[in-house]
Parts: structure tokens; C-alpha cells; sequence
């Protein structure tokens, strides 16, 4: 399966149901009163976090989400169905961010940890809701909410406890085949893995601790070089790092030097990573004299460096090395990373009321979704409907827009392809 950490997708809540205009009709009572019931609530979308699947490879073939609508209202105040909910799940170690803003909306680490993402709309109010001792059958209703849509960026940061580290060709892969059931391609050119690999390594009293293969880091990763751009991301989970270096210097970097390459990538990437516990493995020590494993052990010693000598492909030391891991893990606490959501999404409902006013060879346009959706469910035929949606604009500011804009009495106004003639108190339908 291929590897897929970022993706774009495209949310959209359910629209809320319109209410209705309806009277009551009964047996022997000539004039019922409003009976119009309320429009059902649009269905909200949520993103939850998933410990069975792996990557955002689904979001490559869909990349729209739209949650259900609410229904209509119905006679005898009957409210609409509400719109089901959509649940989106991602991998767990997903992060959300806004396409626009690129604010971090969540963090989805944990199984089944959910957010709320986009509000459904509300239900529209039937007429029965606009009934007063002065107006006995108003003749108009409520639309429903609109719509949110959102553009979101997924990032997808691998959750594993163990993190190796090295240029290519060091031996992470083979060390990681080593102690875990991953079966990663190994081969000795540059770039043998291009996708991080994991795998699960049992500890002696039954468990097991997650390990992966971070791969492509080179020098300038940091920068976009290489591989390492697109997978150093996937360090910053990681409990502990394990700095696999090439000590027979068959990547044509000196021990040290290698060393210092990617130190110098994770402190550009994200200074926090040199906070990050981190061991330092020295591989292929099977193909050194006895003098060449004193020296190189030396000459890290003297940096203050306390190397570990392994060999991978003979599985020299490789017990020592799962010991000191296992050891170091126990006094780790058990989560290292906050678990966060960071979206309010009632602080967006205030979009649903935003409306643009502007003016076009000598006409002025109004356009937006609670505007369009008001006039949708009127009776522009009954002087008391538009009446109250004449108000109801007042009250959304509507009029003073219009006056800052320039509009004078006589002007033509449309809203949803309808021409209204304009007066600083009212509009009328042309």
C-alpha cells in the first residue's frame, strides 16, 4: 500500500431544515390557527482518530465530505428529520489544520478521540413560532441554517515510541528487521526506503513497544533535500531516538561527521528534538579491526558521546542495545505529546449571518446564505411576509449598508435574481 501523510479535503455541514407554512384544519373549526412545524437540524461533521488504518491514502480518491440535510417541517407542528452526522476517520497522529489560516484545529492522537469540525444548521421556525394577539396568522416561516464549509490540511505524524535515525545506507532498515516482524526492502544504494517503516518489538514480559524507520535524512533535509522534508515530521512523536551511524564510513562521511549532519538537521527542523532522548548506535562493526572500534569509540568519548556498538547484520549486541531501550522507556511517562483539540466551532456560527453588499452599474447586489435562504421561504405576494422579512433585514443591518454604499430611494436591489426598489424604510418588489 502506498504511503500517503498529507492530504486536502473539503467538509461540508448539513443544512438545516426550512419550517413551514401551515394552519391547523380540523373537524368543525372553520379557521385553525399557524400549525407550521420547524425545519430538522443539518448533520454536523466530525473527524475521529483510527487505530486501524495507516495512512490518508482513502483521501485520494475522496476528497469531498458533505454531511445529510435536515427535512422540512411538516403540518400539525410536526419538525423535521434532523440531517444523520457525518463521522470522517483519519489515522490515529492525524493533525487538522484550516486550508486558509493554517491554524491547528486539532490533534488526533488517540483512539476514538473525536472533534467537531462543522455545526449543522439550525432548523428554521414554522409560522407557528410568529403567532402574537396582534397577529393571529402570520404567513411566513424561517429558513434553515446554512451550510459550513470548511477546507482542511491532514498531516499525518507516524505515533510510534522508538525513532531511528541515520543517513542512508547507516542500516536502519536492516536493524529494524532485526529486532521487529518488518520486512523492509534493503539493498546498498541511497534511498532503498522511501517510506517510513514500523514495526512492534516485544519486550520479555510479553508487551511490545512500536518502532519505526524515519527515512531520506540527508544533509539540508531540514530544508527540503532529499526525502527528509516530507518524513522528519514523523520524529516529533517519538519517545526516544536511536542515531544509527555507519562506522565502517561506507556513505563516505566519517563516523562524527555523519553525526553531526543530522544533529544539525534536527536542530533546524525543530530545536525540541535535541531535547529528545537519543542513543547512538554505531552499526557494522563486523566490518572493523579491533583497533578501528577503539579508535572510533574514542574519538566519540572524547566529544562526551557514549556510543553502543552493534552490528545488525550479525546481531552483535543487539540484546544490549533492546535493553538499554526497554530500560529507558520505563522511565519515560507514557505520553510525551499533548493530546489537544483547539477549534471552538461555535466561534464561527457568526459566519452564517455574513452578507456583501455592492453595487454594479448603477444597481447594488446582496448576496449570502441566510439572506438568499430568507427570501427562499417568502411569500412575496403577502404584505405582511415581506413585511417581517423587511425587519428581520433591518435587524441583519441590511439598510445601513445599503445607505453607506450610496443607495437612494428608487434603486434596484436584487437578491437571489429578485428586483426590489429600494426606499431608506422598506424594499419593494418590482
Amino acid at each position: 500500500m502506498k504511503f500517503i501523510d498529507t492530504a486536502k479535503i473539503k467538509v461540508c455541514s448539513g443544512k438545516g431544515g426550512n419550517g413551514i407554512v401551515a394552519w391547523r384544519r380540523e373537524k368543525y373549526e372553520a379557521f385553525g390557527g399557524p400549525a407550521g412545524g420547524d425545519g430538522g437540524k443539518g448533520g454536523d461533521v466530525c473527524l475521529e482518530a483510527d487505530r486501524n488504518l495507516g495512512t490518508l491514502l482513502d483521501f485520494k480518491y475522496q476528497s469531498i465530505f458533505k454531511a445529510e440535510d435536515g427535512s422540512k417541517g411538516g403540518p400539525k407542528n410536526k419538525t423535521g428529520k434532523a440531517g444523520n452526522d457525518l463521522i470522517i476517520k483519519v489515522p490515529c497522529g492525524t493533525v487538522v489544520r484550516d486550508s486558509g489560516t493554517k491554524e491547528i484545529i486539532a490533534d488526533l492522537v488517540v483512539d476514538k478521540q473525536r472533534v467537531l469540525i462543522a455545526h449543522g444548521g439550525r432548523g428554521g421556525r414554522g409560522n407557528t413560532h410568529f403567532k402574537t394577539s396582534s397577529r393571529q396568522a402570520p404567513h411566513f416561516c424561517e429558513p434553515g441554517e446554512p451550510v459550513i464549509e470548511r477546507e482542511l490540511e491532514l498531516e499525518l505524524k507516524l505515533i510510534a515510541e522508538v525513532g531511528i535515525i541515520g543517513l542512508p545506507n547507516a542500516g536502519k532498515s536492516t536493524l529494524i528487521s532485526v529486532i521487529s516482524s518488518a520486512k523492509p526492502k534493503i539493498a546498498d544504494y541511497p534511498f532503498t526506503t522511501l517510506i517510513p517503516n514500523l514495526g512492534v518489538v516485544k519486550k520479555p514480559d510479553g508487551g511490545g513497544i512500536v518502532v519505526a524507520d524515519i527515512p531520506g535524512l540527508i544533509k539540508g533535509a531540514s530544508q527540503g533535500s532529499g526525502l527528509g522534508h516530507d518524513f522528519m515530521r514523523h520524529i516529533e512523536r517519538t519517545k526516544l531516538l536511536i542515531h544509527v551511524i555507519d562506522s565502517a564510513s561506507a556513505n563516505s562521511f566519517e563516523p562524527l561527521e555523519a553525526y553531526e549532519i543530522i544533529q544539525n538537521e534536527l536542530k533546524e527542523y525543530n530545536k525540541i528534538l535535541l531535547k529528545r532522548k537519543q542513543f547512538i548506535v554505531l552499526n557494522k562493526v563486523d566490518l572493523l579491526a579491533p583497533e578501528q572500534r577503539k579508535k572510533i569509540e574514542k574519538e566519540f568519548k572524547k566529544n562526551k558521546l557514549n556510543p553502543i556498538l552493534i552490528s545488525a547484520a550479525t546481531k552483535e549486541n543487539i540484546n544490549i542495545l533492546l535493553k538499554i531501550i526497554f530500560s529507558e522507556l520505563s522511565k519515560l511517562p507514557k505520553e510525551i505529546y499533548e493530546i489537544q483539540s483547539f477549534y471552538d466551532p461555535i466561534a464561527t456560527d457568526h459566519k452564517l449571518d455574513e452578507y456583501f453588499v455592492y453595487k454594479e452599474k448603477k444597481k447594488f447586489y446582496i448576496e449570502g446564505k441566510k439572506v438568499e435562504g430568507l427570501v427562499s421561504v417568502t411569500n412575496l405576494k403577502d404584505y405582511q411576509s415581506v413585511a417581517h422579512l423587511m425587519k428581520v433585514f433591518k435587524s441583519m443591518g441590511i439598510f445601513s449598508e445599503l445607505e453607506k454604499k450610496g443607495a437612494k430611494e428608487g434603486d434596484s436591489i436584487y437578491i437571489s435574481g429578485i428586483q426590489f426598489e429600494y426606499s431608506p424604510e422598506t424594499m419593494i418588489i418590482s
